[in-house]
C-alpha cells in the first residue's frame, strides 16, 4: 500500500478513494412520489361522518401531484378485498390529464356518498389496512400513507381471524376523525384504549403512527412537494 502511495502520490491516491467510496455509495435515487389509501369507515351511524371525509379527498387532490398514487375505499364487514375500493389510480405526468383524473375520482367518490343508503354491518379495519398495506407497497412510492377514517372500533363477522401482526416498514398510519362512542362517555378509558391499542399495533410493524382529529387543519397530512 505505502509502494503503491509513494508511486501514484498521496493527493491522487487520496483522490481516487474517495471517488471510489463515492461510486460504491451511489445507487437509485429514492422515489420522491407518494402513494396514499384512504380508508371510510361505513359502519352504523359513522355514515353520518362521510361529509368530512369528502373534505379529506378534496384535500388529497390537491396536494398530490402527477406520479403519486390515491386509492379510497370503505371499510367493510370483510374489507381485505378489492371489491371495496371506490377508486384508485395513478395521476399522468401530464398536467391536463392529471386533472381529468381528478375530477374523475372526485365524481366517483362523491356519487359513492351520495348513493350509500345502508352502512356495514360490521368493521373489519385490519382487513382494510392489509387491503391498503398491499395496494402503498406495489406503487414503490418513496412515501406511503394509509389513512383511516374511522372510530377505530373493530366489531368482525364471526369467525373472521385479524388477530395478527401487521407489516407496515416505511408506512405512515394516521387516524383520522375518531369520534367518541356512546359507550366512551361512561368509561373514557375505553377511547383511550383504542387509540393506544392501534398505535402499539402499528408501531410493532414498524409503522408511524398519528391522530388528526381537527379536520380544519390538514396542512401537514401530506407535504406536497
Amino acid at each position: 500500500m505505502m509502494k503503491w502511495l509513494k508511486q501514484t502520490g498521496f493527493a491522487a491516491a487520496v483522490s481516487i478513494l474517495v471517488a471510489s467510496m463515492m461510486l460504491a455509495g451511489c445507487g437509485e435515487p429514492r422515489p420522491t412520489s407518494k402513494a396514499v389509501y384512504l380508508l371510510l369507515d361505513t359502519s352504523g351511524t359513522y355514515t353520518q361522518e362521510l361529509n368530512k371525509a369528502q373534505a379529506i379527498m378534496n384535500y388529497l387532490l390537491a396536494t398530490l401531484n402527477s406520479d403519486d398514487s390515491i386509492a379510497i375505499a370503505r371499510i367493510d364487514s370483510g374489507s381485505f378485498s378489492e371489491k371495496d375500493i371506490i377508486a384508485k389510480t395513478t395521476f399522468d405526468m401530464r398536467p391536463s390529464t392529471a386533472n381529468d383524473q381528478k375530477r374523475l375520482f372526485k365524481h366517483k367518490i362523491d356519487a359513492f356518498v351520495a348513493n350509500l343508503k345502508q352502512g356495514s354491518a360490521n368493521t373489519d379495519i385490519t382487513g382494510g389496512v392489509l387491503q391498503a398495506v398491499e395496494y402503498v407497497n406495489e406503487t414503490h412510492a418513496g412515501e406511503k400513507y394509509v389513512l383511516i377514517f374511522s372510530d377505530l372500533e373493530e366489531d368482525l363477522p364471526k369467525g373472521h381471524i385479524r388477530d395478527f401482526p401487521i407489516k407496515l416498514e416505511g408506512i405512515e398510519v394516521v387516524a383520522l376523525n375518531v369520534t367518541k362512542l356512546r359507550s366512551d362517555n361512561i368509561d373514557p378509558r375505553d377511547y383511550q384504549h383504542r387509540l393506544e391499542s392501534w398505535q402499539e399495533r402499528v408501531q410493532q410493524g414498524g409503522g408511524s403512527w398519528r391522530v388528526v382529529n381537527d379536520l380544519e387543519r390538514l396542512d401537514n397530512l401530506i407535504v406536497a412537494r
